[in-house]
């Protein structure tokens, strides 16, 4: 599942665009976002803003988080989680 604080056509719109087969959820108001302190100031062009970090949050089946990955960058990322699940 991705969440993403972008508005939810937007999101269809990526998921579309690459096939992903996963749901995407709104976080338009960042609150699980701030819940799970994604919310960072992030240098851009120069100028200090907040944003998301990317992260990875692996789920167990009783509902709390198992591993984090922060700051991720998303080329080699999926592998990377997939060998942690082993």
């Amino acid at each position: 599942m991705g969440v993403s604080p972008d508005k939810p056509a937007a999101l269809k719109k990526f998921q579309e665009q690459f096939e992903l087969p996963f749901t995407f959820l709104s976080d338009s108001e960042k609150k699980l976002a701030h819940a799970l302190g994604v919310v960072k100031e992030k240098n851009m062009y120069g100028k200090k803003v907040m944003g998301i970090e990317r992260s990875t949050f692996v789920i167990g089946p009783d509902g709390k988080i198992e591993q984090e990955f922060r700051g991720v960058k998303a080329e080699g990322h999926a592998n990377e989680v997939l060998c942690a699940l082993k």
